[in-house]
């Protein structure tokens, strides 16, 4: 048994933190908890009182909110994929907050007004409203990653995973306004680990 457990479905914020942990090699449990009442359970709100997912236990220490775990495990394993030097580490915090703040929730109105709730319930409207929202988002990433494979240099960090994580239903977006971020999404998500996670939620 792994020291490292990571608690939350595949299909749910959970897949960054899965696809984090096969990128970096760490040994894990993975604990199956969902939102069919599984994350309400007295055992599981012991780990994580407000039941939310992903949740990792690394021994008798606890860690919610799937970037910042996935900070964490980077640097835990003093990997490459975490940068040494402060402002590469820098840089990867801002990127990693980037997604938090200003992609996270227009991906998912897009994505919900697409492609998850039933056609009846979709509202175009939403779906373009956060395609506005994002066009300058994903323009910042395109021009980032113009000139250099990933967005710290030339090599895969875990701001990149953290980014393209966030980004993963606009593999099934309309991208060609900006070819540079979809080569840099289709890069990072063409990684073997990247392909593993997929596997656990499609």
């Amino acid at each position: 048994m792994a020291d490292l457990k990571i608690y939350g479905i595949a299909r749910s914020r959970a897949f960054r933190v899965l696809w984090a942990a096969k990128e970096l090699g760490l040994p894990y449990d993975h604990v199956q908890i969902g939102f069919d009442g599984s994350n309400k359970t007295p055992e599981y709100l012991a780990v994580n009182p407000l039941g939310t997912v992903p949740t990792i236990a690394d021994g008798a220490f606890r860690l919610s909110e799937s970037l910042a775990i996935n900070l964490y495990l980077a640097k835990r394993a003093g990997s490459p994929l975490y940068p040494a030097a402060l402002e590469d580490e820098a840089r990867t915090w801002q990127w990693t907050l980037f997604a938090a703040t200003e992609l996270d929730f227009p991906i998912l109105d897009w994505a919900r007004h697409t492609m998850v709730l039933p056609p009846e319930k979709r509202d175009p409207a939403v779906a373009a409203k956060a395609l506005s929202t994002l066009a300058p988002k994903l323009a910042l990433i395109d021009g980032a990653v113009r000139e250099r494979p990933y967005l710290l240099g030339d090599r895969f960090t875990i701001a990149d995973l953290n980014v393209a994580s966030v980004m993963y239903r606009l593999l099934w977006g309309d991208l060609t306004r900006t070819p540079a971020a979809k080569a840099w999404l289709d890069r990072c998500y063409d990684r073997p680990a990247a392909r593993e996670a997929r596997a656990l939620r499609e």
